[in-house]
């Protein structure tokens, strides 16, 4: 070994220990020494101030409904105080989106979607959740990410000091490394610490593994929505939280918490909790009816084809197709006053070389569009864009995907959705108002079908109905049973 490159070992080899100095921590809820990357707890703290608003941003804020903000944050508060971090102010928070889904940040703020409340069925499975989630900010499992990320970094310098090369950057942001999913052992480890605070307050903890088998019927279901039903893991919530049935059972078992006598479940006081609630899209963000996306606020509609199934998005609207076959559609802000053909081919369009550019004028609105094609990892594709002058300030654009071999066959279809996108002025938008999550009873002779026909939505009334109220198709209905529906 030449001594230049010894050195650079020596070089190396100190560099791997400095992070490792002072960078342990014993975490509250379990006593383990875990490598935190000298992330305190102070930082932790400071950390979730910073990204709290962020997350408001990201999932359409917090839901605008003081009594049942009230109620999670009370339960939320009840299961942390019988915590390690007692002390410790946590923030629970309901975000006003449909999406399935929980998480908590560090220094305690907590976070559950009003999709995940519509979905669960009593106070025992939501307070399951919330006690899940405080388990990982007691275990100070982002913390233990954090280091895991710092190591990552310090092997990678290691590495190109010997080599002589740079070191690549090894850790992405703090903000996304402490917000992606977790392991398998600690989201097991999390269900063990959920099972002993839902213990000390006396709810079910059975009442974890009942949810879970919801969050499975659920994402089966969005996933035949999505036309994709042999993808429903990618619509679930445990791609982030890897959990199985067998593992929520056993951390039941391993959490070796006394037994609960008369397990609290509030069933009846939850459903009354969330009656009413906002289901589905919320009309600020747009709404989904059918085939037809209608924006009240924004003030526009389109309708899609047949065979093409709409999914609303922060970012954009898609809807999903045939072999591939997708529509885009998002609107940006205007830059300058130029016409919008020059829009389309100096700006948007540039790097694509359309061809057939023109321009047209539809429903009263001056649009241009033009083609291309284009080569992707999953083959080429044939790509039309669309772009609409909406007003002073916005321009509102599609873009048409197809495979070459479907698209004179799906041309028509576009074209028309082309020519549906119109202004929805202000009477017509009360024609769009916002679904709710009502409770009902079940009358003598009711069935799940004839209940589930009540509902407004064109396909799948049957099996919404069923995965929303935790049912089966061979559960059986009771006379004077309350079930949750869905109405406009």
């Amino acid at each position: 070994m030449n001594s230049t490159v010894f050195k650079r070992l020596l070089i190396g080899v100190a560099l791997l220990a400095l992070p490792l100095l002072g960078g342990c921590a014993t975490a509250p809820a379990t006593g383990k020494t875990i490598f935190t990357g000298g992330l305190n707890e102070e930082a932790e703290a400071e950390l979730g101030r910073k990204e709290h608003d962020k997350i408001l941003k990201q999932f359409g804020g917090a839901y605008d409904d003081p009594a049942l903000a009230a109620y999670i944050g009370s339960l939320g508060r009840l299961l942390a105080k019988t915590s390690e971090l007692a002390d410790r102010e946590f923030t629970f928070t309901v975000l006003d989106t449909p999406t399935v889904n929980a998480f908590a940040l560090p220094g305690g703020y907590v976070y559950v979607t009003r999709g995940l409340l519509a979905l669960a069925e009593n106070e025992a499975e939501v307070a399951g959740v919330l006690a899940h989630e405080i388990g990982h900010v007691t275990a100070r499992h982002a913390a233990e990410r954090y280091g895991d990320a710092v190591t990552a970094t310090a092997l990678n310098l290691g590495v190109a000091i010997l080599l002589g090369g740079q070191a690549a950057h090894a850790t992405s942001g703090l903000s996304q490394i402490v917000l992606r999913g977790f392991s398998r052992d600690q989201e097991f480890e999390a269900d063990t610490l959920g099972v002993r605070y839902l213990s000390r307050t006396g709810h079910d903890p059975k009442a974890m593994a009942t949810f879970l088998s919801k969050l499975q019927a659920h994402s089966r279901l969005q996933a035949t929505l999505a036309g994709r039903p042999g993808a429903a893991d990618e619509f679930s919530l445990l791609q982030t939280h890897p959990r199985t049935a067998d593992r929520v059972e056993q951390a039941i078992r391993q959490a070796a918490t006394r037994q609960v006598r008369d397990p609290v479940v509030a069933r009846d006081i939850y459903l009354r909790k969330i009656d009413g609630m906002l289901y589905g899209d919320n009309p600020e963000h747009g709404m989904i009816r059918g085939r037809r996306f209608a924006h009240p606020k924004l003030g526009f509609v389109f309708d899609v084809p047949e065979g093409f199934r709409l999914i609303n998005s922060a970012k954009a609207v898609i809807a999903r197709g045939p072999e591939g076959a997708a529509i885009l559609f998002d609107g940006v802000r205007k830059k300058g006053s130029g016409p919008i053909r020059a829009y389309l081919t100096e700006s948007w369009g540039k790097s694509l070389a359309l061809r057939d550019v023109e321009t047209l004028r539809i429903n009263g609105l001056e649009a241009a569009t033009g083609r291309a094609q284009v080569d992707t990892r999953r083959g080429r594709f044939d790509v039309r864009l669309v772009a609409f002058d909406f007003d002073a300030e916005s321009i509102y654009r599609f873009i048409f995907i197809t495979p070459p071999n479907l698209t004179a066959g799906l041309s028509r279809g576009l074209r028309d959705t082309t020519y549906s996108f119109r202004r929805l002025g202000e009477a017509e938008a009360k024609a769009y108002p916002p679904l709710r999550l009502r409770l009902a009873k079940v009358r003598q002779g009711d069935t799940a079908a004839a209940i589930a026909k009540r509902m407004p939505f064109d396909d799948y009334r049957l099996e919404r109905f069923l995965v929303l109220n935790g049912l089966s198709s061979a559960s059986a209905l009771r006379a004077g049973q309350t079930v949750k529906i869905v109405t406009d």
